[in-house]
C-alpha cells in the first residue's frame, strides 16, 4: 500500500489513466450487453470487481464509525445505479455522446462548488455541445437513451462528491472493498434476472476482463487522484472523458462522428478545461489508520 500512497505520478496522470481504462471497458462491454443486458453486465462487472477488491484489500471494518456508514452505502448505491444507467445508455446511443451527457454531472458539481459565478457558464457551454452531439433537428434522438445518460450524470456527480469524502476518511483502497460490494448488490436486483440463463465460461471471462478495466483500475486511480485534488479540479479534468469516449467509440465500435458532433465534443472539452482551477491539494490528515492488506 505504501507504493500506492507515495506514487510519483501526478494526480492528473492518474485521472487520465482512469479515463482511458473506463472508456476501454465501456467500449468492450457493448458485446457483453448484447448477451446479458446492461444491468446484467453491470452486475457481472461490479461483482467480479468486488471479488478482486476483497482479495487484495481487507475491508477496514474496525475503522468505520457510525457517521461513515451513510456515505459508504450512498457511494455504493450511487456507483451501482450509475453503472447500470451508463451501460443502458450506450446500448442505445453512441459512446461519445453518452459520456458527454454524463459529464454534465461532474461539471455541474464543479460549477456549483466554484466561488466564481462565471463558472456557471461552463455547464451551459457543455450543454450546447451535447445538443450538437445529439443533433435533435434530425428528429432521430433516442430520448430513452438520453434519459439513461442524464441519470448516469446525476450518479457521476454524486460519485465524485462521495468518493472524495471516502478518500479523505480512509487511506489505501480498503474502502473500495466496502463500497464496490454494495454497488454489486445494488446492480444485482435487476442484473441477476437479466443475466439468468445466459452465463457461460466465455461470458464470465469477458466480464472479468472488463471488470479489471472498470471498476478495479479506475476506482483505485480515481481514489488516489481525489486525495490530491479538489473535487472541482477533478470534475473539470474529466472534460477529457468525452474525447476518450469518441476516440474509443471510433476505434473499437466504429462509431464515426459527424463534423457537427466533433464540434460538440470540442465544446464539452473546452467547457471543462476552461473551468479547471487548482489541480492539486494537500490531502487532509486521516482520522483512522488504514486497515488494508495485500
Amino acid at each position: 500500500m505504501t507504493a500506492l500512497k507515495r506514487t510519483p505520478i501526478p494526480p492528473w496522470g492518474l485521472a487520465v489513466a482512469a479515463m482511458f481504462s473506463v472508456q476501454m471497458s465501456s467500449a468492450l462491454s457493448v458485446n457483453l450487453i448484447a448477451e446479458v443486458g446492461p444491468a446484467g453486465t453491470a452486475w457481472l462487472r461490479l461483482s467480479l470487481g468486488a471479488v478482486i477488491f476483497l482479495a487484495i484489500a481487507r475491508p477496514p471494518l474496525r475503522s468505520v464509525r457510525r457517521h461513515d456508514v451513510p456515505v459508504l452505502l450512498g457511494l455504493g448505491v450511487a456507483t451501482g445505479l450509475m453503472t447500470i444507467m451508463f451501460l443502458a445508455a450506450i446500448e442505445r446511443i453512441p459512446l461519445g455522446t453518452t459520456v458527454a451527457i454524463e459529464f454534465l454531472g461532474p461539471l455541474t458539481v464543479a460549477a456549483i462548488r466554484s466561488h466564481n459565478r462565471r463558472a456557471l457558464l461552463w455547464p451551459l457551454l457543455a450543454l450546447a455541445g451535447v445538443i450538437l452531439l445529439t443533433e435533435p433537428w434530425h428528429g432521430e434522438v433516442d430520448l430513452v437513451g438520453v434519459g439513461f445518460a442524464v441519470l448516469a450524470a446525476v450518479g457521476w456527480g454524486a460519485y465524485i462528491v462521495l468518493t472524495q469524502r471516502i478518500g479523505d476518511r480512509f487511506t489505501g483502497i480498503g474502502a473500495l472493498s466496502l463500497t464496490v460490494p454494495v454497488a454489486a448488490l445494488t446492480a444485482a436486483v435487476v442484473g441477476i434476472p437479466q443475466a439468468a440463463g445466459h452465463l457461460d465460461a466465455g461470458i464470465l471471462a469477458a466480464a472479468l476482463g472488463v471488470a479489471i478495466l472498470m471498476p478495479v483500475l479506475p476506482f483505485v486511480l480515481e481514489l488516489m487522484a481525489l486525495r490530491r485534488m479538489t473535487s472541482a479540479a477533478f470534475g473539470t479534468l474529466m472534460a477529457l472523458e468525452p474525447a476518450f469516449g469518441v476516440l474509443l467509440g471510433l476505434l473499437v465500435l466504429h462509431q464515426q462522428p459527424s463534423i457537427i458532433q466533433v464540434v460538440g465534443i470540442t465544446l464539452v472539452v473546452v467547457a471543462g478545461a476552461a473551468s479547471q482551477r487548482g489541480a492539486n491539494r494537500q490531502p487532509p490528515p486521516l482520522i483512522e489508520p488504514a486497515a488494508t492488506a495485500a
